[in-house]
C-alpha cells in the first residue's frame, strides 16, 4: 500500500510539474483576454457612437462582438489545457450553417437593416418611394422598415429587399421641384402670360427662392398652348402647393382675361348606302 500510493503520489506530481505552466498561461490568456474583449467592445461602443446609430443596433452588435471573441478565447484556451477542440469547432460549424439556412430570409433582412443604419441612404422622417411604395419612413427596425403612406396605411417593407434595391429619397436635399401643367389659348400674348404666372409664383411664400421658378412653353397644337411651370419647394408642401397653384393662377387668368383653348370638334358625315 505505502509503495503504491508512493507511485500515485509522485505520478501526480509530475503531472503537476508538467501540466501547471500549461494552466499558468492559459489563465494568463484567459485574463488578458477578457480585458481585451472588454476593450474592443468599449472602442467599439464609441465607434458607433461616433456614428450615431440606432441604439438597438448598437446594443445587438456590442453583444453579438462580445460574445464571439468570448468564444474564440474559450476555445482558444481549451486547446491550451489540451481539450480537443476540433469536435467543439465542428459542431459550432454544424450548427452555424443549421441556423444559417433556417433562418435565411431573416438574415438577410438583419443585413438589409444593418446596411440600412450604417449607410443611411435615408431615416425617421424622409419620404422615400420604394417596392412600388410612397411614404414617410416612420421607424426602422432591425428586420424591417414602416412607411405611413399619405392615405395613413402602414406599410412594412422588409430590408434585405429595400437595401438591394432603388430607393428614391424625396427629403436628402431638403427641396423638392413640382410641375404644374397649364393650358392656354394661342390667342392669348404669351409674355403676358408668363409675367401673370411669374407673379402668382412671387406671391406664394411655399415656392423657394433658390433654385429659381422656371416656366416652360411646350407642345402647340389644336389652338392650345402646353405651360409647364416648374417651382421648388420643401418636401412636406408639394401636395398642398400643387393645390394651391392651379387655384391662384387660375384666378389669376380669369382676373387678366387669359382665353382657355377651345377644344376644336370634327364632324363627320356619314352616308349610308344601300344595297341592291
Amino acid at each position: 500500500m505505502p509503495l503504491n500510493f508512493e507511485k500515485h503520489i509522485d505520478k501526480l506530481i509530475n503531472i503537476i510539474v508538467e501540466y501547471t505552466p500549461q494552466v499558468i498561461i492559459a489563465f494568463v490568456v484567459l485574463i488578458v483576454g477578457i480585458w481585451l474583449i472588454k476593450r474592443i467592445s468599449h472602442l467599439a461602443e464609441k465607434a458607433m457612437l461616433k456614428r450615431d446609430l440606432d441604439i438597438s443596433l448598437q446594443t445587438f452588435l456590442s453583444s453579438l462582438l462580445s460574445i464571439g471573441l468570448k468564444v474564440i478565447l474559450i476555445v482558444t484556451v481549451a486547446g491550451m489545457l489540451g481539450i480537443g477542440t476540433a469536435s467543439f469547432v465542428t459542431i459550432l460549424g454544424a450548427a452555424g450553417l443549421a441556423v444559417g439556412l433556417a433562418l435565411q430570409g431573416s438574415l438577410s433582412n438583419f443585413a438589409g437593416g444593418v446596411l440600412i443604419l450604417i449607410f443611411k441612404p435615408f431615416k425617421v422622417g424622409d419620404t422615400i418611394e420604394a417596392q412600388g411604395q410612397t411614404g414617410e419612413v416612420k421607424e426602422i427596425q432591425i428586420f424591417n422598415t414602416l412607411l405611413l403612406t399619405a392615405d395613413h396605411k402602414i406599410v412594412i417593407l422588409p430590408n434585405g429587399v429595400l437595401s438591394n434595391n432603388t430607393i428614391v429619397n424625396n427629403s436628402r436635399s431638403g427641396k423638392l421641384r413640382i410641375d404644374v401643367h397649364l393650358t392656354v389659348s394661342t390667342d392669348n400674348n404669351l409674355d403676358t402670360v408668363k409675367a401673370i404666372i411669374y407673379k402668382a409664383l412671387s406671391e406664394n411664400q411655399k415656392i423657394l427662392k433658390e433654385p429659381e421658378p422656371q416656366i416652360f412653353v411646350g407642345k402647340i397644337a389644336d389652338g392650345a398652348v402646353n405651360i409647364n411651370v416648374k417651382p421648388f419647394c420643401l418636401p412636406d408642401n408639394t401636395s398642398s402647393l400643387m393645390s394651391e397653384l392651379y387655384d391662384e393662377i387660375k384666378l389669376a387668368f380669369d382676373q387678366n382675361n387669359i382665353k382657355p383653348p377651345i377644344p376644336k370638334r370634327q364632324v363627320q358625315s356619314v352616308t349610308d348606302a344601300t344595297d341592291f
